[in-house]
């Protein structure tokens, strides 16, 4: 390899390299992944589980553009579960349960065999830079590699540490080195580079839980696939899993020992995940709760290791061993593996531009945990959209940009290249302001004509979206223009639903807006519907919600006069009258990209929007940027828009 020019290399092969690196690939650019394990390619190094409240909907927008982790996730499923289902739509989630091992080589096997891509396992210990631009990298042995664009997924390990009591181990996982060199080029360069910590819980043996004192918690019948390409049958036999919980005696213990903790003795200096925390600071910042529910899941089919969700630690083992065997069924437990924190550095988020190139170095991208984020779904959709836009970096394309009400890809971007992150940042439904129109279910509507102007979604997936767009429009269509009348067999039918009688005649979509009518009702009525939950449930949640998303979208509207209105990358903010020095500094460090996004910035009030609109108003010519800038294409809402 050495000397050989690629148009991309991708430093990292989790989540988000694998899914930066199959983007760049897929359009066309050679492009090589670096990794120094080649037999952990999308390992799943905690929770062997994809999506989750928010980070469903994540996977499935990913999955619409063109992206792997939906497919992997539906192929390799133990056990599916809609979360929030008793909910409204906007805040349900899909999560399913993944045996990690055949997941992780479900997407090896995808990129051993996709064209243009080739794998190297190796170690890079820092860039080539010709002064502020990025040209390749420089392996361990000393071999040069040169790319046109370079994608940093780094994961844990730069610079990573493991803690298990007051015992130190370099480390990003167990069983991988760290990778070292790179922050610290980095920070030379003048990047702020920060730390932050994350945990896993123990590892226990299958045959030492006594399983008669757990909960079984089974998955779903209904299955709603994360891939519109893949089947609503699951291939994979369906586990259970079980529910217990810590007791008083296990909270003791665990107060007794918080001086051998690393994070309680101030050996840990990195902040960790505040809504993922560890049982140690469960047990301290809840101290009125007696016990904490966890979750064992098992970790695969032909595995007999068992996850402990929700009791992350680094204790020592001799604690781990105590504490675990209060637990209710882990009375006589065996631990296959402790559980460990890993501190690791991280670049702060605001020196990115939303395509995440560096500020500083051009073509120079990051992605995943580097950025300061937590969870496999948040990595992989940045690496995503760090490979486009590598690739139409180098292609001349315009920068690939999703924005805050199109998908909650364009949220968690603009939320860490707006306000940065001091903690692991995780996606919520709660981030999005425009949630109701960021569901599960409409993300084909949101998203499908941007993923057939990107090119990387195969014009066979191109015709199955098509498809099902045509199928919501006919069904939709059918709703509003057949009616039911007030017979007296409709009358009967009606009130087994139950729902009130007719007084007069209605469309089949007046009568599904009633909050207790579903489609299923509807076919008593003879009425068909279209079984294919990709079809009939969207249409269904556009006409129960039509009036609240009408209204959603009006506000959507009112802002986008704000998000449209482009700031140049070379306005000087200290030459801006009636700014404070805080917000002068901040407008500086973070040159948003909008004047939306400005707004955005914490300490930046609204009289200093109305300062930079005055000054820009003022300086405007020809040859500078107008304050208007180009308005984005117009947002429609699939089936409300037709």
């Amino acid at each position: 390899m050495n000397n050989k020019r690629f148009d991309v290399i991708v430093v990292g092969a989790g989540h988000a390299g694998v899914e930066a690196c199959l983007a760049t690939s897929r359009l066309g650019l050679q492009t090589l992944m670096i990794t120094s394990n080649i037999s952990r390619i999308a390992y799943m190094s905690c929770n062997p589980s994809i999506g989750g409240l928010a980070k469903g909907h994540m996977v499935r927008e990913l999955d619409v553009l063109g992206g792997q982790m939906g497919l992997a996730a539906d192929e390799t499923c133990i056990q599916y579960k809609r979360l929030n289902s008793s909910k409204g739509p906007a805040v349900r989630g899909t999560r399913v349960q993944n045996d990690k091992h055949l997941y992780s080589a479900f997407q090896t096997a995808v990129l051993k065999n996709q064209p243009n891509l080739d794998l190297l396992e190796g170690e890079v210990k820092r860039l080539i830079l010709e002064k502020d631009l990025c040209v390749g990298v420089v392996l361990q042995d000393g071999s040069e590699i040169f790319a046109k664009s370079v994608i940093i997924t780094t994961g844990t390990f730069m610079n990573g540490v493991m803690h298990i009591g007051l015992r130190q181990e370099a480390g990003g996982r167990v069983g991988d080195l760290p990778s070292i060199g790179l922050s610290d080029q980095l920070a030379q360069f003048g990047f702020e580079v920060k730390r932050l910590k994350t945990g896993t819980p123990a590892r226990l043996l299958k045959d030492s839980i006594d399983w008669s004192k757990t909960i079984a918690q089974g998955g779903d019948e209904k299955v709603y696939p994360f891939s519109y390409r893949s089947s609503t049958k699951l291939k994979l036999p369906q586990i259970l899993c079980y529910l217990t919980r810590t007791t008083e005696k296990t909270h003791e213990i665990i107060r007794e020992n918080l001086d051998k903790s690393p994070m309680f003795c101030g050996i840990i200096e990195g902040v960790g995940p505040r809504y993922c925390p560890s049982i140690e600071d469960k047990i301290t910042r809840f101290a009125d709760k007696t016990s904490h529910q966890t979750f064992l899941e098992p970790e695969g089919l032909s595995t007999d290791l068992i996850y402990l969700q929700g009791i992350s630690t680094s204790l020592p083992e001799e604690v781990q061993d105590e504490f675990l065997k209060t637990i209710p069924g882990l009375e006589n437990v065996k631990v296959a593996r402790y559980g460990y924190a890993v501190e690791y550095d991280y670049i702060e988020p605001t020196q990115i531009w939303h395509r995440l190139e560096t500020r500083t170095i051009r073509q120079l991208f990051l992605a995943g945990q580097i950025n300061g984020t937590s969870g496999y779904e948040e990595a992989a959709v940045q690496g995503f959209v760090a490979g486009v836009n590598a690739a139409h970096s180098i292609l001349g394309k315009e920068e690939f940009i999703l924005e805050r009400d199109e998908a909650y890809i364009g949220v968690l971007i603009d939320d860490l290249v707006t306000k940065g992150t001091r903690e692991p940042y995780r996606m919520f439904t709660s981030r999005a302001e425009h949630r109701l129109v960021l569901r599960e279910d409409n993300t084909i509507d949101r998203l499908g004509a941007k993923a057939a102007q990107l090119g990387i979604v195969s014009s066979q997936s191109l015709e199955i979206l098509e498809t099902l767009q045509e199928k919501r429009r006919e069904l939709h269509t059918k709703l509003r223009t057949e009616k039911v009348y007030p017979t007296k067999d409709v009358q009967e039918i009606l009130a087994s639903f139950p729902t009130p009688e007719l007084t007069k005649s209605l469309t089949f979509e007046e009568l599904l807006r009633r909050p207790e009518v579903s489609c299923s009702h509807l076919e008593k009525l003879n009425f068909t519907v279209d079984e294919d939950p990709n079809v009939s449930e969207p249409v269904e949640i556009e006409v129960k919600y039509s009036g609240y998303v009408k209204r959603q979208l009006e506000l959507i509207n009112q802002s986008k006069k704000m998000e449209e209105m482009l700031l140049p990358e070379t306005l000087v903010y200290a030459d801006i009258r009636g700014l404070s020095n805080e917000e002068k500094d901040k407008l500086q460090r973070i040159k948003p990209r909008t004047l939306g996004q400005a707004q955005r910035i914490s300490g930046v009030n609204p009289s200093a929007i109305q300062a930079i609109m005055i000054y820009l108003k003022g300086h405007k010519t020809t040859k500078e940027i107008e304050l208007e800038g180009k308005p984005r294409a117009g947002r429609t809402d699939g089936i409300l828009a037709n």
